[in-house]
């Protein structure tokens, strides 16, 4: 039997194992069948509305493991995952970890396996942003440089990995796990108690939580400013990230027809996108839902590490210059945006593709 650890820390990661996980539970009721996995929630997102609700509406089972680390600054978070993880394997070793994304967690993890001679399978492997004041693309790098099987959402990510000198062999286009959690659920969606009170059944949806755009205060107040002004009369439901919250707390003006909400459960989340005009992030996930959705898109960052949502999708990049905003909500508004269209494989069988590759491979 071979033991697969999936690692799970925070909330973009939910999504992304939900649907690799009912893959092997699939396969473990096959008699042939020889793999077996061990769920590890490293707890770096912990709190109810970041993690429990998550688990929970999207079936993902009670983790074998918790590690609990909580929260802390990147290196006192990474430092101890790959602590609690190295003991772990100790005990008990796998015969491959499987992480997925960027985050914190995703970096921790590979290390540890890598040094004890554990494969590692890369999920999301090959994005690239260029933009080295992120800590994502950090660990997108580290993780993909010690990585033995790479999982890609797109060509794009082929070719950067082939530029890397990754052996071509190694590199397998899956599509897009976050993808398949979103066709699974489109019949499942929970309508929030917000829509009910909106003043028009238009709004537009508003999401921040990088440093770029929400650390400096006079930043983030001229962000909802313009976004207030362009929004023609619109309502605006931003559901403040915990980390976005404590700023906010600072503003002293605040747009009337921005409605600031909990961070929501998926179900209720993907619930204001799809039915929303338009999307304002500064999220990379998000971007790729909207593309599905066909809901139009605009990123306030100077660059991603997603481009096919921009060549194919429905997403637009604003950078950091707001003066943008009116521009193009005023293009989205008219219904002058791009209609988009969906990439390759995303079509809800990436998480298959994995496992059974996965099967072949170790």
């Amino acid at each position: 039997m071979k033991l697969i650890d999936i690692i799970a820390g925070a909330r973009p990661n939910f999504i992304k194992v939900s649907p690799i996980i009912k893959r092997f539970k699939e396969k473990q009721k096959l008699s042939n069948s020889n793999l077996k996995f061990r769920l590890i929630h490293t707890g770096q997102h912990y709190d109810k509305k970041m993690s429990n609700d998550f688990f929970n509406q999207l079936k993902i089972p009670k983790p074998n493991i918790n590690f609990n680390v909580g929260s802390g600054s990147q290196a006192q978070q990474t430092s101890a995952i790959m602590i609690a993880y190295e003991k772990l394997l100790l005990k008990k070793p796998s015969n491959l970890c499987l992480v997925v994304g960027d985050v914190n967690s995703t970096l921790a993890c590979s290390i540890s396996a890598k040094k004890l001679s554990i494969p590692v399978a890369h999920v999301e492997a090959g994005l690239r942003s260029g933009d080295l004041t992120m800590p994502e693309e950090i660990n997108r790098i580290l993780t993909d440089s010690i990585s033995d099987l790479f999982f890609t959402t797109s060509s794009f990510a082929n070719e950067n990995l082939i530029r890397l000198g990754v052996p071509s062999k190694n590199i397998f286009f899956v599509g897009n796990t976050m993808i398949d959690t979103l066709k699974e659920n489109l019949d499942n969606l929970i309508e929030p108690k917000i829509i009910n009170k909106l003043n028009k059944k238009k709004y537009l949806v508003l999401t921040l939580h990088r440093p770029s755009n929400v650390d400096d205060i006079a930043n983030l107040q001229s962000i909802l400013k313009e976004l207030s002004l362009a929004a023609k009369g619109l309502e605006i439901l931003f559901p403040v990230h915990p980390r976005t919250a404590k700023i906010l707390k600072r503003i002293k003006f605040m747009p009337k027809n921005i409605r600031f909400l909990d961070p929501l459960p998926y179900l209720e989340f993907i619930f204001i996108i799809k039915n929303s005009t338009a999307v304002i992030t500064d999220s990379g996930g998000i971007t790729e839902e909207t593309t599905y959705l066909k809901i139009p898109c605009l990123t306030l960052r100077d660059s991603t590490e997603r481009p096919e949502t921009i060549k194919i999708g429905t997403n637009e990049l604003l950078g950091s210059n707001t003066n943008k905003l009116n521009f193009y909500l005023n293009k989205i508004i008219k219904g002058k945006w791009k209609k988009g269209k969906i990439p390759h494989k995303w079509d809800g069988k990436s998480s298959k593709r994995i496992v059974d590759i996965i099967e072949k491979k170790i």
